[in-house]
């Protein structure tokens, strides 16, 4: 389980030669800004890596060197591993429109009209783009495409966002 205060930033990949660099993949708007962070941490907010230095690596990927990391065995036990950061150590977003995903959990999600409809709990990404979890106070969760048309209104500061799902997640017309 995530602790709530943490962000994550990005990924050890698989490892990269036998010296124990490891490849990375960022998650910030900079992908080498991840090395400018200090120490990170896994999941759980137990374990701590300090990335020594961190280069590009095609389009997509970093290779980075982790501080206590010396051998291809040492990278290996790393694949997989997630990079989080405390919230609190992020800077504040700049402009209005800008936010954390981290900062949506929590939100109330309502319909235009300032029906609530639920909570947020969650943010997911599988491949194909970001995706929004609402609780319902009853029922199951509902999954939404984070996008505009999904999610016209983001207001962190007013504590919610408006939703207008898509016609199929509605349900069928009476």
């Amino acid at each position: 389980m995530t602790k709530p205060n943490l962000v994550l930033l990005g990924r050890f990949g698989a490892p990269h030669g036998v010296r124990g660099e490891i490849r990375l993949q960022s998650h910030t708007a900079d992908p080498l800004a991840i090395g400018s962070y200090g120490p990170l941490t896994d999941k759980s907010g137990a374990k701590t890596f300090k990335l020594q230095s961190v280069r590009p690596q095609g389009k997509d990927m970093l290779v980075a060197r982790v501080e206590g990391v010396a051998d291809r065995s040492g990278a290996e036990r790393l694949t997989g591993v997630e990079l989080y950061i405390a919230r609190e150590k992020l800077p504040a977003p700049e402009d209005e429109d800008e936010f954390y995903l981290a900062d949506l959990v929590g939100l109330r999600a309502e319909a235009r009209d300032g029906e609530l409809i639920g909570h947020v709990v969650g943010l997911s990404n599988f491949g194909a783009g970001d995706i929004l979890e609402i609780q319902p106070s009853q029922g199951e969760t509902i999954l939404l495409p984070f996008t505009k048309a999904v999610v016209p209104i983001v207001d962190v500061a007013g504590g919610r966002v408006v939703v207008e799902p898509p016609a199929e997640v509605e349900g069928p017309a009476d």
